[in-house]
């Protein structure tokens, strides 16, 4: 299961005891890395090419204008916001834990 999954992430990893060097194993692998490739990346395209031929739309009142600050300070936020839930929790179970556990 993790072979097939791993492939189907254009990863291709395999644990170390499955011995997927046979013509079964690397066919299967190897369709399943074409199907996760092009399998997301088909449709991704068509729907980049319909939003791609939709007309301009105006700016209306709705529209947030994107040369301020305002804009600005929101993608940042985002950002910082985005790669801190990222990353808390790595350094939760890695170095905050072990200096807390220092003082005991």
């Amino acid at each position: 299961m993790f072979a097939y999954t791993s492939s189907l992430a254009n990863n291709g990893q395999n644990f170390a005891g499955l011995s997927a060097n046979t013509p079964f194993y690397n066919l299967t692998t190897a369709f399943a890395m074409m199907v996760g490739r092009f399998g997301l990346a088909l449709p991704a395209l068509a729907l980049a090419g319909h939003l791609a031929s939709q007309p301009r739309r105006p700016a209306g009142l709705g529209t947030m204008p994107t040369d301020t600050l305002l804009f600005a300070g929101l993608v940042i936020g985002t950002i910082f916001i985005v790669g801190g839930l990222s990353y808390f929790p790595v350094l939760a179970l890695g170095p905050v834990v072990e200096h807390l556990l220092l003082g005991l």
